[in-house]
């Protein structure tokens, strides 16, 4: 699994959790499959720029938020 992709997904579901969403409001109001959301939060998928962009706003945070640091990304 890419470390990447998890620590993003990672940031998704711990902010999704902060709105009260769940993974079928999210995956609603982004126009995604609730399952897919499910692999994003997993990180099993790569997302694009344009869905990143989606779910921040729906998130009701910058996409930048949602975005890992370097320090996430260290082997543990």
């Amino acid at each position: 699994m890419d470390k990447l992709a998890q620590a993003l997904g990672e940031r998704i579901r711990a902010q999704r959790k902060t709105c009260g969403m769940s993974q079928d409001a999210l995956a609603l109001a982004c126009s995604i499959d609730r399952s897919y959301v499910g692999r994003i939060e997993r990180g099993e998928v790569n997302i694009t720029v344009e869905k990143l962009y989606r779910l921040a706003a729906e998130l009701a945070c910058e996409p930048s938020c949602l975005l890992p640091t370097t320090s996430d990304l260290q082997p543990s």
